[in-house]
């Protein structure tokens, strides 16, 4: 019998972000996915209209934060495969196809950089993509990464990759990581937890368009101190909750 067909969902995290979502979602096309989980963090801008609208299923998130969203959609997802992307411009959906390409070839996780040649940020300032680059590199040689592009949302996992990780779980591993939950952030812990299981990752360059309406969640100085503090968690811990 052939090989079965990898199923792949889709999670798009939304608070807020109604035009953008306007113009995202209909560019994500069916065929692309078995599975399109939204959550929704208790959007107010008519969002939730929109969705009901448009016949969208969506998931009403139970706990705050963004890595709560990711966890949620994670659990309820049975896919094979599981990309998340950020729906508010800055990802585009066209480079859906070119992840799922690579995940067949044998690698646990593909990356979407910003930096990885030619691909560019046009939404960066110059504070943030210092920012970006100097964590990177920071995790690079800590923890004997080889990675471009350590903050950015849009990749795609195996499922196997995950629970390896124990991403889902990040929050509940320390009652700090659920207090300040951006300590949880897949996007940082993925990259660390990758080098230190030694999977098999790859980076794809994909352009950062800027952001399309609503308002950037980021607050640059209370994030980057929780990037760090993330770092020295992982550095501390080591194995511990790897599998």
């Amino acid at each position: 019998m052939p090989n079965r067909k990898p199923t792949v969902a889709i999670f798009l995290p939304m608070m807020n972000e109604l035009t953008a979502l306007q113009e995202i979602l209909p560019r994500i096309r069916p065929e692309w996915y078995d599975e399109l989980i939204i959550v929704d963090g208790g959007s107010t801008d008519g969002t939730i209209e929109y969705l009901e609208k448009t016949v969208h299923p969506f998931i009403r998130q139970g706990d705050p934060g963004l890595a709560e969203s990711y966890r949620e959609a994670f659990l309820v997802s049975k896919s094979d495969y599981f990309i998340t992307f950020q729906p508010d411009g800055n990802c585009i959906p066209e480079l859906i196809p070119g992840l799922l390409e690579q995940l067949p070839n044998g690698y646990d996780i593909v990356f979407v950089s910003r930096f990885l040649p030619p691909a560019k940020s046009l939404d960066d300032t110059f504070v943030t993509a210092f920012g970006n680059r100097m964590f990177t590199w920071i995790i690079n040689v800590l923890f004997g990464g080889n990675f471009t592009d350590c903050l950015g949302g849009f990749r795609a996992y195996k499922r196997d990759a995950v629970l390896r990780m124990g991403l889902h779980e990040q929050l509940y591993e320390h009652w700090v990581r659920k207090k300040y939950s951006l300590m949880s952030t897949w996007e940082v812990g993925a990259c660390i937890r990758a080098a230190k299981l030694k999977l098999k990752v790859i980076e794809i360059p994909g352009d950062e368009p800027q952001r399309i309406g609503g308002t950037s969640k980021l607050r640059i100085f209370r994030n980057g101190i929780l990037v760090v503090l993330n770092i020295a968690y992982e550095m501390m811990t080591g194995k511990r909750y790897l599998r």
